[in-house]
């Protein structure tokens, strides 16, 4: 047993006649382990491009929101009032008439 672990800690496994069975495993979980680091890259990778993109449709969700109230405050009837007395227009004093059209079948 104790000259089982010296060999392998000298890597005698390595050079022995029978080394190529052991160089192809070692090959192949080389392999392993790199693609399973590059999964995981791609896995964080992906996860911080969720995050920003969240933040981002956060921030337009409350621009729009910003936008469309301020569009409400803007077509209320009091602010149109004010900035058309700006301009020196003022309401009709006089109700609008309805125009009734009889058809002439």
């Amino acid at each position: 047993m104790k000259k089982r672990i010296f060999n392998i800690l000298k890597g005698t496994f390595l050079v022995s006649d029978d080394a190529f069975k052991n160089w192809r495993i070692i090959i192949f979980i080389s392999v392993l382990a790199i693609v399973m680091i590059a999964s995981s890259h791609s896995a964080d990778k992906k996860v911080h491009d969720i995050a920003r993109l969240t933040n981002e449709v956060k921030e337009m969700r409350s621009a729009f929101v910003d936008g469309r109230s301020r569009l409400m405050r803007l077509k209320m009837e009091s602010a149109v009032v004010i900035k058309m007395k700006a301009r020196g227009l003022q309401p009709s004093v006089i109700p609008p008439k309805k125009i009734m059209v009889k058809s002439q079948h």
